[in-house]
């Protein structure tokens, strides 16, 4: 049974008194939370309404402060037999959330996934990238069938990520979940809703899938396909290259055998940066008589 005091720490601040549900849509968000006010006691928990609807809280998530009238925040979603039921529990994400989650069992139809809650997340067969092992976990995106009013997931990722990349630009700064990686590049959901890719050539980073990283949007093709990169784009890369260089010297007693003539292997193993950018950043150190270019590698002065 789930530990119902812990469950509504997780799940928002009760609210005493009557509410006017100020600002709220009418029916039922699934799949999301929702605000809603104590309406009646029942013997298998609390109903809570909105507007229109209204949902029951079994009794296993009703805290003993609870009273008529209050309002609190729940996550709701259909249980087993396809009822709207409320909890207090939160899940790992919200429909439209893309999140890294564990394969638990695999059935015929489908493959169900650790989320949070007490219903699995079932991820359907047809909704597979690729076939799905227990106990590995993959990059989810949470969805709601209207039809059904069922929460699933899918993790056909790149096909459900918006297509509509207008706005987007060349430079701006993005959050990034790590998808897969391959023989070419890194690819990546780009801020919750976009899918692009980080070239493995101009990625100087260890990076895993589910990693979470900042980047910036380095090109937007016309075929709408988005290329990335992790540096900052233009000299502010360069800064903070020189501010990295320092402190790994500093780490290292003020003296790494690295310089000009060093293979970009050794530059990258060391740096975790290009050769063309480590030259860029030390030239500007030098320039400011922060570092000594020695024969056998660069040392501060």
């Amino acid at each position: 049974m789930p530990d119902t005091k812990n469950a509504w720490k997780n799940s928002g601040k009760i609210v005493k008194g009557k509410q006017k549900n100020q600002g709220q849509k009418n029916g039922l968000k699934i799949g999301r939370y929702n605000h809603l006010v104590v309406e009646s006691r029942s013997d298998f928990g609390l109903y809570l309404s909105s507007d229109e609807d209204r949902v029951l809280l079994p009794n296993k998530y009703v805290s003993d402060d609870l009273s008529i009238g209050d309002a609190l925040d729940v996550f709701i979603y259909t249980d087993s037999e396809d009822r709207l039921v409320a909890t207090t529990l939160r899940p790992a994400g919200i429909v439209g959330d893309f999140v890294f989650l564990k394969a638990k069992d695999v059935a015929s139809f489908g493959t169900f996934m650790e989320w949070g809650l007490e219903k699995d997340l079932l991820v359907p067969k047809n909704e597979q990238q690729d076939r799905m092992v227990p106990g590995k976990k993959y990059l989810t995106k949470i969805c709601l069938d209207n039809q059904t009013q069922r929460v699933y997931g899918t993790t056909q990722i790149s096909v459900n990520c918006d297509k509509n990349i207008k706005g987007l630009k060349v430079g701006q700064q993005v959050d990034l979940i790590i998808h897969s990686i391959t023989k070419i590049g890194i690819t990546a959901v780009i801020d919750n809703r976009f899918f692009g890719m980080l070239y493995l050539n101009e990625t100087y980073q260890d990076l895993s899938i589910g990693d979470t990283c900042t980047g910036y949007i380095m090109r937007v093709r016309e075929d709408k396909k988005i290329d990335l990169t992790l540096k900052k784009p233009g000299y502010m890369s360069v800064e903070v290259s020189a501010r990295k260089i320092v402190s790994i010297l500093k780490e290292a007693g003020g003296f790494i055998p690295c310089h000009d003539k060093s293979s970009p292997e050794d530059i990258k193993k060391v740096f975790s940066m290009s050769k063309k950018e480590f030259k860029r950043a030390v030239g500007g150190l030098y320039k400011k008589g922060v570092l000594e270019l020695k024969k056998n590698g660069i040392g501060l002065k």
